[in-house]
């Protein structure tokens, strides 16, 4: 916590508050906002990518030649790796002098990962924070308890130069998601039902708190999935209540320990990660048992079912049995929404064994390093190159449509993604639908949109 910052977590109002509330007010080292104040706030980490600089040009225009907090940047080269033309090469060249510069040391280079699985795996932003991105899905660390969301390049230019940067305390919507998810049913699911019930825009610049039973069930990496889905639904940002799970994970990963049953033996190691696991979990913050909410909505998780986001409108959302059997010639498995081990474990093991059907083709991108490494050590990436899939670089891929997998024509290709608005991939003659990893392998064995119930 930095000095201007206020235990938020330690005062009584006499109207509750929620996550939005207690977090601007925190970030702008004030005792108490309220939904509609203006407020100058101070992120704690600044994340921008491919786009660092563009966002360094305008900077300088500013007339500025000098981050104010260089400690707070995190740049992640993901949108377009390896470099496909010229000018995106230029661009990383451009974000690599940027950083020499300014002396930033969290740069991720070219197949480190996508940007918001890099910093969750770094443990860079913790509960309670505040963290803006040059990226709309930086909703993403709400599966933490942060609140991410996502600015425009002349606003990170502003952060940068300032270190503030103005923002609405948003009202905030509460979902509830009681029970628990019936097998073959994923977070993916739940997203895609929320969004085509209340519509791409339902969350519009607001702050969406997920609470349930069902929502605490939920292993870490599915949790992940909710709020960088939110952006989808038009959120400012996107919370889960954060717990132990959370905060072990946080720690181990802070002190470059991926596995967390590993049994640690030195005796100092383990009192230190312990220590850093109470300050995590003593930065956290929670929602009042009496906030006022703008909306409530309930969902019981047992009656979810698998469901597709079709072309063009990510609420476009129908039950994957009313869409079955349509022809698909790209499954693409991948993005900062599903691109994690879980992800991968799940589509391996519909995959394994099988062939990818003659006329489709599949491409498996995890979402970083990190999940590439496991995803060798399980057997999961043979299992795809076995059945005939393509593995790329740890990044975005051809999720925003620069390069990696952009389809033709008149093609169908079923994603992992978040996003299926026409041209999304690259090309507008094009159809992208959405859903759950393990649909996609089943569609991608299939040759048609399939469920890996059946399959």
């Amino acid at each position: 916590m930095r000095e201007n910052q206020l235990p938020i977590t330690n005062y009584q109002f006499s109207n509750g508050k929620t996550f939005a509330e207690k977090a601007l007010a925190r970030a702008s080292g004030q005792r108490e906002v309220v939904v509609g104040q203006i407020v100058d706030a101070a992120p704690d980490v600044a994340l921008s990518h491919d786009n660092t600089g563009a966002i360094a040009k305008i900077f300088r225009a500013l007339g500025v030649t000098r981050v104010k907090y260089p400690e707070r940047l995190a740049i992640a080269l993901d949108h377009a790796v390896p470099a496909p033309t010229t000018q995106h090469a230029q661009n990383h060249a451009d974000a690599r002098k940027f950083v020499e510069e300014q002396g930033i040391t969290n740069f991720f280079e070219v197949g480190r990962g996508i940007c918001h699985q890099v910093l969750s795996e770094e443990a860079i932003v913790l509960p309670g924070q505040l963290i803006l991105g040059a990226d709309s899905h930086t909703t993403h660390y709400g599966w933490m308890g942060a609140f991410g969301a996502g600015v425009g390049r002349s606003e990170m230019a502003a952060i940068w130069a300032t270190g503030e940067l103005w923002l609405r305390v948003p009202e905030s919507i509460k979902i509830i998601v009681d029970g628990e998810l019936p097998r073959g049913v994923t977070s993916k699911d739940l997203c895609l039902k929320v969004i085509g019930d209340l519509g791409a825009d339902g969350g519009l610049y607001a702050s969406v708190e997920f609470h349930g039973g069902a929502i605490s069930k939920l292993s870490l990496e599915s949790r992940m999935v909710i709020p960088n889905m939110m952006a989808e639904f038009g959120v400012k940002n996107s919370y889960l209540p954060p717990d132990v799970s959370v905060f072990r994970w946080l720690a181990l990963r802070k002190f470059k320990i991926q596995d967390s049953k590993f049994e640690i033996q030195d005796a100092q190691l383990r009192e230190e990660i312990l220590n850093y696991e109470l300050r995590i979990t003593n930065s956290a913050l929670y929602p009042d048992d009496n906030a006022t909410y703008a909306a409530t909505y309930r969902y019981d998780a047992a009656q979810l079912e698998p469901f597709v986001a079709c072309p063009h409108r990510v609420d476009n959302v129908k039950p994957l049995s009313q869409v079955r059997g349509t022809r698909v010639q790209q499954a693409f498995i991948g993005t900062c929404t599903n691109g994690r081990i879980e992800d991968l474990a799940a589509a391996a093991e519909v995959l394994r064994g099988k062939k990818i059907a003659r006329g489709t083709r599949l491409l498996v991108i995890p979402a970083s390093s990190q999940v590439l490494s496991e995803a060798i050590a399980r057997g999961y990436i043979q299992t795809f190159i076995d059945a005939g899939g393509v593995i790329g670089v740890p990044g975005c891929g051809p999720c925003m449509g620069n390069h990696m997998g952009v389809p033709a024509p008149g093609e169908v290709t079923i994603s992992t993604a978040n996003r299926n608005f026409r041209g999304r991939m690259g090309t507008r003659e094009s159809e992208v639908y959405l859903a759950s990893p393990a649909v996609v392998a089943a569609s991608a064995v299939a040759g048609v949109i399939a469920d890996p119930r059946e399959v």
